[in-house]
């Protein structure tokens, strides 16, 4: 069997006979995109305290002093230090509020 070769001058020809008896190609209108809602949960306020924590070496919290008694966190962690020959030291700890 031949094959039947087609070449592009012949399928313009079709193309512009088509269109001048009016069977041209359709114009279809695209819908406008829906708009989805954000599924993204809105974050939840978080409220910090500050406290003055009094750590060992390992950085294991050994008290807990409000942020105005920094010199009582301080006075413990120099006694400590004497005590157990480890370092003690005094850093600020933010803790989460729980709210009723």
């Amino acid at each position: 069997m031949a094959r039947k070769t087609v070449s592009i001058k012949d399928k313009r020809a079709e193309a512009e006979a088509a269109e001048a008896r009016g069977e041209g190609k359709k114009v279809v209108k695209k819908k406008a995109p829906v708009k989805r809602k954000s599924r993204a949960k809105a974050a939840a306020e978080v409220r910090l305290k500050a406290f003055w924590g009094v750590f060992n070496q390992s950085m294991k919290r050994i008290a807990l002093y409000e942020y105005s008694q920094k010199k009582d966190a301080e006075k413990k962690a120099v006694e400590l230090t004497e005590k157990s020959k480890s370092p003690h030291f005094v850093q600020p700890v933010k803790e989460i509020i729980q709210e009723a």
